[in-house]
């Protein structure tokens, strides 16, 4: 009841901001109002990279991969934000009186992507626990042009203490269809090596595969409800990586709320799975795109 309760507050937040956004926050977006500058309604799929695409708005669900193309020199800066503490520690005034959760420590991650050409981009993404993850992304297939989906290939490697130690590279496919222009729906089979945190030496299974599944829905003409879920198989920890969030599009930023059940947002974090229990946590991504 507690997730319920803090979800429905901030959702009536979020709606709100929608119907008066400020006149100095951007400039008017066609595909917010579904029609082309010219008056024309506006086609599925953005007609270029660079142009907003409200079916997919942004790199990444909550921490899983999306197959939004990144233009050529194009680059998008993201933060995310867990916030460590159980929602579910205490009651609801328990709650309130650490400020929804925010009171506590969190986990931080910064990321930095790059278009190295049409359609191919490489990042890195950096956590406050240390771990840095550095990766890969091409576009193989593309929705819009005769393929009934889309289809990246995904590589991707994390190491601890500063990308020193522990190492979990990951290779994988991200598969999309959009629905109009009313979201995307996504399947992710990734494999992930070194994901048990025992040495290989002493452990007969040190792999994961994750099957990611998500999606995220268009409610109003900015803003989206996202969630997913990473189903795995192989070496596979007790508690499976889920999420959902609520998410509000301004120009090139995007402003998710997101509740998880772990602090992963990497690949090798999200193959270990999240927190032991049934906890939840707090949490809020931030990205924008340069382009």
């Amino acid at each position: 009841m507690t997730i319920i309760k803090t979800t429905a507050a901030l959702f009536a937040f979020l709606l709100a901001t929608t119907h008066a956004a400020p006149a100095w926050a951007q400039a008017p977006d066609p595909a917010a109002s579904g029609q082309a500058a010219s008056g024309q309604p506006a086609a599925d799929k953005p007609s270029t990279d660079r142009a907003v695409d409200p079916s997919e708005p942004d790199f990444t669900l909550i921490a899983l991969p999306t197959t939004l193309r990144m233009p050529r020199f194009a680059s998008a800066f993201r933060v995310t934000h867990r916030f460590t503490r159980p929602l579910g520690q205490g009651d609801f005034s328990d709650l309130l009186s650490d400020g929804l959760g925010t009171d506590g420590g969190a986990q931080i991650g910064l990321e930095y992507r790059i278009g190295i050409m049409s359609g191919t981009q490489v990042g890195v993404h950096r956590t406050s626990d240390k771990t840095v993850a550095f990766f890969l992304q091409h576009q193989l297939l593309q929705q819009k042009k005769g393929s009934p989906v889309t289809v990246d290939a995904l590589a991707a490697i994390d190491g601890t203490n500063n990308f020193h130690d522990s190492y979990s590279p990951s290779l994988g496919a991200v598969v999309s269809r959009t629905l109009g222009r009313h979201g995307a729906v996504y399947v992710e089979p990734i494999w992930v090596n070194n994901t048990n945190g025992s040495p290989s030496e002493l452990v007969d299974d040190n792999n994961t595969v994750i099957v990611g599944i998500g999606g995220r829905v268009r409610i109003r003409p900015t803003v989206y409800i996202v969630a997913e879920a990473a189903p795995h198989f192989g070496y596979k920890p007790d508690v499976m990586h889920g999420s959902f969030a609520i998410e509000k599009r301004a120009g090139g930023h995007s402003f998710q709320l997101n509740f998880s059940n772990g602090f992963g947002t990497t690949l090798g974090e999200i193959a270990r799975g999240g927190r032991s229990g049934d906890n939840w946590y707090f949490g809020f991504n931030i990205s924008r795109k340069f382009f």
